[in-house]
């Protein structure tokens, strides 16, 4: 998809309704060309060369392509208006308080110049914007001496305290880099790292105390840190405590209706977090947080959140014996275009496993034969563990269809393409869990054997239940089901019960 399409895409119809505005008050002659193309994409049901013969019922492509551009041109220009009356407001009106007070400072009308850089201090303390308040402190100390009312200490102080929160969010801000680079060598270059070593050392190296209080974003960053620690080491047990305590502290002191997208975010790691952890009843309402945070400032973040919103919730109805609940909730978002390619491709791998738990299996290869990309895409796309995710289910599939030759190559093409991988990062459970599938598919009359039994329960190194990933327990709910000869996904359901109760 291109950067036009894609952007015109993920526009919500109140965004569409307002650029066709913009674009008529732009228009200086009655050429409407840009309007139609806009709208043709709108639809989404046009190719590129389409799209051009409509335009100018004739392949026009230079033509074609200059309107394109002017277009995008429109687009960006549209897009910045909108963020600056939205985004900036608040800094612009700090901004006209602090050079109205010095203008005030100069005509030594003190009092009144003080009282005007109180409001621009409360407005800045409730958005976070540390930088106008440094500008603010320092006026304030600058002059301090000309008010008789002005504590210069207490000045000092909250200047001081100012640059220590402005500091942390920009050493947050590095780190955050830091790691999500690190996280991208291990998912995308499949190097092979110590990465809770790298965490310790990159917060230490910045000298990160996560006690200090914390502004959304800065907490979204922290807790994404964190979350990456526990997508690494498959322990998101270990960071649930912090992250709800750090959520509940910041609650006391920021706003909900401040830093919209950061508080949507955190909302958005909280539930998955919860979800990964088999808690689906608190998952859900957080969720349900996220939701209402979604509706504020005019639903501005809606449409940007909408499918990672969705397909928590239909994992959660899924995991809680309410699959065709998670149907019915994901199946509409199945779109061809999204400008969330993530959240998009999770939808539709988590659907196909919907189906496969079902036993819908040609609704599941339907959905399937739409990823037509190789491998190497999905993995720069969205990374190496949820291409691995992909082609067990796929083996998978293939074995429940009784597609034999397909079966056969996707395994030897796993073996060739993941083994090294899952070997030098210490997953050789992947590794086995595969050569049971391969017995299984190949040797369908030893599954009922007490031997074969054991074999399964020997093979993989067990971890605390409650620590274990709720997808490995899904994987492996295959095999259990093959050998207790039962249906998947109640299968899978008692396995996720055996843990409830060991938490509960």
């Amino acid at each position: 998809m291109t950067d036009l399409n894609a952007i015109i895409l993920s526009f919500s119809t109140e965004e569409q309704r307002q650029f066709i505005g913009f674009l008529e008050k732009k228009n200086k002659r009655n050429d409407i060309k840009n309007i139609l193309l806009f709208k043709l994409i709108v639809k989404d049901s046009l190719s590129s060369k389409e799209i051009c013969l409509k335009l100018y019922q004739s392949n026009k492509q230079n033509a074609y392509h200059a309107l394109r551009k002017r277009l995008y041109q429109s687009l960006i220009d549209f897009i910045a208006n909108m963020s600056l009356e939205e985004e900036s407001s608040i800094e612009m009106q700090i901004i006209k308080y602090i050079l109205a007070s010095r203008s005030f400072l100069h005509h030594k009308q003190y009092i009144l110049a003080y009282k005007i850089l109180d409001k621009a201090e409360t407005l800045a303390e409730e958005h976070y914007l540390f930088p106008l308040l440094n500008e603010i402190y320092h006026t304030k100390i600058q002059y301090a001496y000309l008010n008789p009312y002005a504590d210069i200490e207490i000045l000092t102080q909250k200047f001081q305290d100012n640059q220590k929160q402005h500091y942390l969010e920009e050493q947050l801000n590095i780190v955050y880099a830091k790691i999500r680079q690190t996280l991208h060598k291990i998912d995308h270059k499949k190097d092979i790292v110590n990465f809770e070593n790298i965490l310790e050392n990159t917060l230490r190296e910045h000298q990160i105390d996560i006690q200090d209080s914390l502004s959304f974003k800065s907490l979204y960053q922290l807790m994404t840190i964190v979350s990456i620690s526990a997508f690494v080491t498959n322990d998101y047990l270990r960071i649930e405590k912090f992250l709800i305590d750090a959520y509940k502290s910041i609650q006391t002191h920021n706003p909900r209706n401040k830093q919209l997208y950061y508080h949507i975010q955190v909302l958005y790691l909280l539930a998955n977090t919860l979800f990964r952890n088999k808690n689906f009843e608190e998952s859900q309402q957080y969720l349900e947080k996220m939701h209402v945070a979604m509706q504020h400032n005019k639903r501005k973040f809606y449409s940007s959140f909408l499918l990672k919103y969705k397909l928590l919730l239909g994992l959660n109805y899924n995991y809680s014996n309410q699959q065709n609940q998670a149907i019915s909730t994901i199946s509409p978002f199945i779109t061809p275009n999204h400008q969330d390619t993530e959240a998009l491709l999770n939808l539709h791998l988590s659907l196909i496993t919907f189906y496969f738990q079902k036993g819908e299996l040609k609704k599941a290869q339907s959905i399937f034969s739409k990823f037509y990309h190789t491998d190497n895409w999905y993995a720069q796309k969205i990374g190496i563990e949820w291409l691995i995710k992909k082609n067990l289910i796929e083996i998978l599939l293939h074995i429940e269809l009784g597609n034999v030759n397909l079966v056969d190559s996707r395994i030897l093409s796993f073996k060739r393409s993941h083994f090294g991988y899952l070997k030098r990062i210490n997953q050789e459970r992947a590794i086995t869990y595969l050569l049971l599938v391969e017995t299984v598919y190949k040797n369908p009359e030893l599954v009922s054997q007490v031997k074969f039994h054991d074999q399964v329960k020997s093979s993989f190194k067990w971890i605390n239940p409650l620590q274990e990933d709720i997808f490995v327990m899904s994987f492996y709910a295959w095999l259990k089901s093959k050998i207790d000869n039962k249906p998947l996904y109640p299968t899978t359901l008692s396995l996720i019960a055996e843990v409830q109760n060991v938490n509960s």
